[in-house]
């Protein structure tokens, strides 16, 4: 975990937030997978790696107000921090790894990653994060993630990824949630590359 965390502070350290390959200046598809879901604006979110995303920017100017930011980055939730200024006072931060952070069980209806499940290369990782999502939505809530999809690139900030489709990516989290909508996106990064993600949205199970 310490090289994971160390790894990701010289990235926002020594990067700005919109020269990494994946910045959005919004992030329209989650935002669009997010009003799929029906839920109000007083739904607990959690986004897992959200630390310098621009989405929380967004979910507070629609009036979203229970919203949580984790990521494993400290320097990235200083980024965050900084640009929302006042309203960060709104935000619940956590610095931790998904991996291994604690969450309140059956805290949150929805639960929001974009770009961090490809990252995790072990099957001990992905079943750490399916059990944390496990944990932490409420029956009947909802998860959007978004990886690289069956074209995305191999890696992605010098470090190894893994990509999917639909299903392969639902049977990660096996029965416990059921994959309701999923759309792909070539997103276009600021040096000019494209790269295809698949946007997935799921609801638990009761």
């Amino acid at each position: 975990m310490t090289d994971r965390r160390s790894h990701w502070d010289a990235v926002y350290r020594t990067r700005r937030p919109e020269s990494v390959s994946w910045f959005q200046p919004s992030l329209r598809l989650s935002l669009e997978m997010i009003r799929r879901t029906g839920l109000g604006r007083d739904a607990a979110l959690i986004d897992i790696g959200g630390g310098a995303s621009t989405l929380i920017d967004d979910l507070l100017s629609i009036e979203y107000n229970d919203v949580t930011i984790l990521d494993i980055s400290s320097e990235a939730l200083l980024i965050a921090k900084a640009r929302l200024g006042e309203r960060a006072r709104s935000v619940n931060w956590i610095e931790g790894d998904i991996t291994t952070v604690s969450l309140p069980p059956l805290r949150f209806d929805l639960w929001h990653d974009r770009a961090v499940f490809h990252f995790l290369s072990a099957e001990s990782e992905r079943g750490a994060y399916s059990d944390a999502m496990k944990g932490a939505v409420r029956p009947g809530g909802f998860a959007v993630i978004a990886t690289f999809g069956p074209n995305g690139p191999l890696k992605c900030s010098g470090l190894d990824t893994a990509r999917y489709s639909p299903d392969s990516l639902g049977r990660m989290f096996g029965d416990a949630f059921a994959l309701t909508a999923s759309e792909v996106e070539i997103h276009t990064t600021p040096s000019g590359a494209r790269q295809e993600f698949v946007y997935c949205l799921f609801q638990k199970l009761a």
